[in-house]
């Protein structure tokens, strides 16, 4: 209800009673724990969605980015080899770009995001094996939002 007045639950509840063989509103939930959260993130997952939106029953509309309106999206992690190095560019230049890595089932992919600058200075060497979160995975088997968690030495 964009041009709705009020806050998130009670434009939701306005919504409801334009409710037609057009306009459906989206089922809303309260959740009471953590635990009940990530199982309907599962749920909804495990049905073919990405994520879920939390928004805050008491907030304002408002437009743009805010904190009243979260994303929680689901992610996994896993490992992978260095096979290789690429050089950093603008601002890590002189530093590591990004880690080529190689999956155990052979998928070879660039690991560019997650690293902090000490790690970019002295990154791990080539035959390490580091770890990794993703979100999902393409059709190619590549994970796709692949960001660097850790090298196993830094247990």
């Amino acid at each position: 209800m964009p041009a709705g007045a009020g806050s998130f639950e009670q434009r939701a509840e306005q919504l409801k009673t334009l409710a037609s063989d057009v306009v459906v509103p989206v089922e809303q939930h309260r959740f009471r724990s953590n635990a009940a959260l990530r199982a309907k993130l599962k749920q909804v997952v495990d049905a073919g969605g990405e994520e879920l939106m939390l928004h805050r029953a008491d907030a304002p509309l408002a437009s743009g980015r805010s904190d009243l309106l979260q994303k929680p999206k689901p992610e996994a992690d896993a490992e992978a080899v260095v096979v290789g190095h690429q050089p950093g560019k603008g601002r890590f230049a002189g530093m590591l770009g990004a880690l080529e890595v190689q999956t155990p089932g052979g998928v070879r992919f660039q690991l560019g995001t997650g690293f902090s600058e000490a790690q970019r200075r002295d990154p791990p060497p080539v035959g390490a094996t580091v770890t990794y979160r993703y979100r999902h995975v393409t059709p190619a088997g590549k994970p796709r939002f692949a960001s660097s968690l850790r090298s196993v030495d830094e247990f």
